[in-house]
């Protein structure tokens, strides 16, 4: 993760200079288009890794193969529904509704069909880098996920020599990844896997079972779909371009920084499954509550520097730095470490796969974001308004995730509070204190940020280790420290 955040922030860092502001902020108007039909497939992603995990953590291989299969045939009816919306609907969309200057729509196009079909291949992949989660090959993920960052970087390379037109291909280079790396994953799975292996299978009852599980969960993709990629469009209609690719720069660095804590929970996720599908509930609760507290503090030790310094952190790293991005770039890190938090609980009731009720809730919520923002836009035109009422809807949604958690599996509050609040919010608040008195007592050189973020870091580190964590937990990772110098040091001898 920090060879990957490393070679991701200088990628996006080039690819903002190659491409300019405004061809930036094109490809982030389009591919948000793509992005909005990822509802669709977004549900079938959380299906098939619950379906797996569920039957690895049951053991029945047989079941886990029929499992499989079926993903594979669904996701490809899946791509094929979704390259008929995207030439249709979506294509007429980019060309007849978007603010996108003239002399930039044949790019636009090739942008739009680049991103289409690499959204498709990304389908195909489901089921396979399912499989690779559900049986816990984290190290594997991590080598694969560092590859695809390396070929990126060597994209951002030849686009610095190729004499062709930069947005065009960087598109279509980013697509010769993404079917490279379906590839791999493939290789992968077929050659570890058993269940790995397609054939057509007909199960109906299984069929309908995966199906119902992800029809619901389609229904609560539109929602965060809208607020995410709908957002897009909104300040695309109501501002420009340039607009979008601030916000796109945010949104950017956000995936990034919780790409730390997300990748804690992919590894997490299949546990709490499993530990459901054997009834072990006791033990499935207190890992979903200790996921929530450490997707926090992960997240913590880089949100906290960087909310303070990101105007000067922006300005290092990107030279000159499209308005309204620093503050897009605050509330993104604001909704980044709600939605991080709330991702055990979501695991939690997608394993009992009793989602119905959870999907309406948050398909609600998720949706207020496009016409409460679309309202108060039309009383104060300030882009910011897209960020403050989905940074306030990340929130609420996290309060009703928290109750239907409750309603599916009962448990008392007073674990919750114990867990995550008692130790979370102080140890956040304490933080983030400390930091902002280092951060108005260090000049704004590069010196002083880069003395800034180290410090920032060590107080988050000495306060979750005395504050957020638990005696036991705290035991636990002095035992793991000191067991590995012992390890380094009989090395040595």
């Amino acid at each position: 993760m920090f060879l990957t955040i490393i070679v991701n922030l200088y990628t996006v860092r080039v690819i903002w200079q190659v491409l300019g502001v405004d061809d930036y902020g094109v490809y982030n108007v389009v591919g948000g288009i793509v992005t909005m039909f990822a509802f669709l497939n977004s549900a079938m992603v959380a299906s098939s890794q619950r379906f797996i995990s569920f039957e690895l953590g049951r053991g029945d291989t047989e079941k886990l193969h029929r499992v499989f299969c079926i993903s594979v045939t669904v996701h490809f009816l899946l791509a094929i529904a979704v390259l008929l919306l995207a030439e249709t609907i979506g294509l007429w969309f980019l060309n007849a509704k978007l603010n996108i200057p003239p002399d930039r729509m044949t790019a636009a196009n090739w942008v739009y069909q680049c991103s289409v079909i690499s959204f498709i291949v990304g389908i195909a992949s489901v089921p396979y880098n399912s499989c690779i989660v559900a049986h816990e090959h984290m190290k594997v993920y991590g080598y694969f996920g560092i590859l695809e960052v390396l070929l990126k970087l060597a994209i951002v390379f030849l686009l610095m020599l190729i004499p062709f037109d930069k947005l065009i291909t960087y598109a279509i280079l980013v697509l010769v990844v993404s079917i490279l790396m379906r590839f791999i994953y493939g290789i992968y799975c077929k050659r570890h896997f058993p269940e790995c292996r397609y054939s057509y299978v007909s199960d109906h009852h299984l069929l309908r079972d995966m199906f119902s599980f992800a029809g619901w969960g389609f229904i609560g993709n539109i929602g965060l779909t809208v607020r995410d990629q709908g957002m897009n469009i909104v300040v695309n209609l109501f501002f420009n371009v340039a607009v979008n690719a601030a916000k796109g720069i945010a949104s950017q660095v956000s995936a990034v920084v919780s790409g730390f804590a997300q990748n804690f929970l992919m590894a997490l996720n299949p546990q709490i499954t499993k530990l459901y599908a054997v009834g072990n509930i006791d033990r499935m609760l207190r890992l979903t509550f200790s996921g929530c507290k450490y997707a926090i503090f992960l997240l913590m030790i880089f949100i906290i520097p960087l909310f303070f310094a990101a105007g000067q952190i922006l300005e290092l790293w990107l030279g000159d730095v499209a308005p309204y991005t620093v503050g897009f770039l605050r509330l993104a890190l604001a909704s980044a470490i709600i939605d991080c938090a709330a991702g055990p609980l979501i695991t939690a009731i997608q394993a009992t796969g009793h989602i119905k009720k959870f999907q309406i809730v948050l398909a609600s919520i998720m949706v207020l974001n496009l016409p409460l923002a679309w309202l108060w836009l039309t009383f104060d035109a300030s882009p910011y308004i897209v960020a403050i009422v989905a940074c306030a809807t990340s929130l609420f949604a996290f309060i009703a995730r928290l109750m239907l958690v409750h309603e599916l599996i009962v448990f008392d509050y007073s674990n919750f509070i114990r867990i995550v609040v008692i130790r979370s919010l102080p140890t956040l608040i304490i933080s983030s204190l400390i930091s902002w008195a280092i951060y108005n007592n260090t000049p704004s050189t590069i010196g002083g940020v880069a003395v800034f973020c180290i410090l920032s870091a060590i107080v988050s580190g000495i306060m979750i280790f005395t504050i957020g964590l638990q005696n036991n937990e705290r035991a636990s990772i002095t035992e793991a420290i000191l067991q590995k110098f012992r390890i380094v040091k009989n090395g040595h001898k």
